[in-house]
């Protein structure tokens, strides 16, 4: 589904994603992993568009979206959570969800005079939509609650219901397990399945707890300074020296 080939990224002298090649197959749950500063979230803001790449290319579906802006890459259906969430802290839970999809009639303000029926009649749809989302988060008991008041926790699962309101065919995830207590984690772990599972949404995944990346991911891409260094099962992951010498230490020796 996702190619990156040759990938670069230079900012000033120091290059973040240097000659970075990796796929991510159709309906897999890929897990990215890496020492801090390896350049995972410089690709995933090569891959969604908020930065541009000096060098290489970037495939989704078999064509080319690297350089494309944000917004048109958001609409091929590729979408990402950030490392700290970035919620509308003064509207609900459920206003926030409502806000994802695009092209909303009530957007144009000639609708809201002259077509107010088909306002309100894609205003209820998007409703339930956003509704439906919050059941399957566990996040309906919230729903009119200011995002804002949310825990760490409540807001991953908040960011994960945000993008699933614009139906992608890819989620790019930096660090949902972080800050996030167990309870909450073994939800959101439950969610990533069953999304992958039952509709078949696609997920590359950043993260740092090896627990949750070796339980959930398969494969599992390791990235070292900019490049990919490995890729394989979460057990090849744990037996690769290469991976225990730059990254896991001895934690799986």
């Amino acid at each position: 589904m996702l190619e990156v080939r040759s990938l670069q990224k230079n900012f000033g002298g120091l290059r973040a994603v240097d000659e970075c090649s990796l796929e991510v197959k159709k309906e897999s749950i890929t897990g990215l992993i890496g020492p801090n500063g390896a350049g995972k979230t410089t690709l995933f803001n090569l891959v969604t568009g908020f930065h541009k790449p000096d060098g290489g290319e970037i495939l989704f579906k078999g064509e080319r979206i690297d350089g494309l802006p944000p917004h048109q890459i958001f609409r091929r259906k590729i979408c990402r959570t950030f490392q700290i969430t970035r919620e509308f802290s003064h509207m609900t839970v459920l206003e926030n969800l409502m806000l994802v999809p695009e092209q909303q009639r009530g957007e144009q303000i000639w609708n809201t005079w002259f077509r107010p029926g088909l306002v309100k009649k894609q205003e209820r749809e998007i409703r339930d939509k956003a509704l439906g989302v919050l059941e399957f988060v566990e996040l309906i008991d919230l729903k009119n609650e200011y995002a804002g008041t949310l825990s760490g926790g409540q807001k991953k699962l908040l960011e994960l219901a945000k993008t699933m309101m614009a139906d992608p065919d890819l989620i790019l995830l930096d660090e949902p397990g972080a800050g996030v207590n167990r309870t909450l984690m073994r939800k959101l772990v439950d969610n990533i399945r069953e999304l992958c599972a039952e509709k078949g949404i696609t997920f590359l995944i950043i993260e740092h707890d090896m627990d949750l990346v070796m339980t959930l991911c398969n494969p599992v891409i390791v990235m070292s300074e900019g490049q990919k260094l490995a890729e394989g099962t979460p057990e090849e992951i744990q037996s690769d020296k290469r991976v225990l010498d730059a990254y896991l230490g001895g934690q799986y020796r």
